[in-house]
């Protein structure tokens, strides 16, 4: 992790001692909300009230948080009027996690369906 706490490919994180880039990876993604914003951005740019909004119950210190991490970690940025948008990074990790929203869209289904358990 960097001094800020930001976790970093090749330096230790929660889970590896070695930083391997995945589990790098999976701490940072893993932090509480993040996701959430990321996939707020994917959607469209936003200023911070803007994604405040959207992000329902975070708390503005949370949300500052995540952004400085996004930033750090170069998957988002900000222009001079305080605009967030996703980096060409941070769109190919949205690209990334497609799958994934596929297999929790199929995930819910068969969880909703006549045959699942209540």
């Amino acid at each position: 992790m960097t001094h800020s706490g930001v976790p970093r490919p090749g330096v230790p994180v929660r889970g590896s001692t070695t930083g391997r880039p995945m589990m790098a990876a999976l701490d940072l993604l893993g932090r509480r909300w993040m996701l959430r914003v990321i996939w707020e951005l994917q959607q469209r740019p936003a200023g911070f009230r803007e994604l405040k909004r959207r992000c329902d119950d975070m708390s503005s210190s949370v949300l500052s948080d995540r952004l400085k991490g996004l930033r750090e970690a170069g998957i988002a940025a900000a222009d001079t009027a305080g605009v967030y948008r996703l980096t060409p990074l941070g769109a190919r990790l949205v690209e990334a996690l497609w799958p994934l929203y596929g297999w929790a869209e199929r995930w819910a289904e068969e969880l909703s369906g006549p045959a699942a358990p209540r």
